[in-house]
């Protein structure tokens, strides 16, 4: 399909923008109570307090794209590390152990850190990095 290959970058652009949307919500849910969920008052010592930082923070960089290539490589990181720590001894199947979005954002940020923010994003703005 090479009909969508001249919007590449604001495709890329928007798989960021997406991403970073519906990740930031993990962190907001955890340390802003919003949206109302359970995982709301998550104390911020415990493992997934930390990891809500980490989604919250890392999720906002992202949304704005400022500093994409490394958050995005950091974020792959904590998405490997929740599957491995929390699903994966649950069982075999991402399906299964409820891993298949970490997963996922697992590869969708190693996928950002290799390709930049698009078209959209802080980073080509200041440094041209798309």
């Amino acid at each position: 399909m090479t009909f969508l290959k001249p919007w590449q970058p604001q495709l890329l652009g928007l798989l960021r923008i997406m991403s970073a949307a519906l990740f930031l919500q993990h962190g907001t849910t955890k340390h802003l109570n919003f949206p109302v969920s359970p995982m709301n008052d998550t104390p911020f010592t415990s493992l997934g307090g930390i990891a809500g930082l980490f989604e919250l923070v890392g999720g906002a960089l992202l949304l704005v794209g400022l500093f994409t290539r490394p958050v995005a490589f950091v974020l792959s990181g904590l998405m490997a590390a929740a599957y491995f720590i929390a699903h994966a001894p649950q069982g075999f199947f991402p399906i299964l152990n409820g891993g298949e979005l970490a997963a996922l954002y697992c590869f969708v940020f190693l996928y950002l850190a290799s390709s930049g923010g698009g078209a959209w994003s802080v980073d080509r703005a200041i440094r041209k990095d798309v």
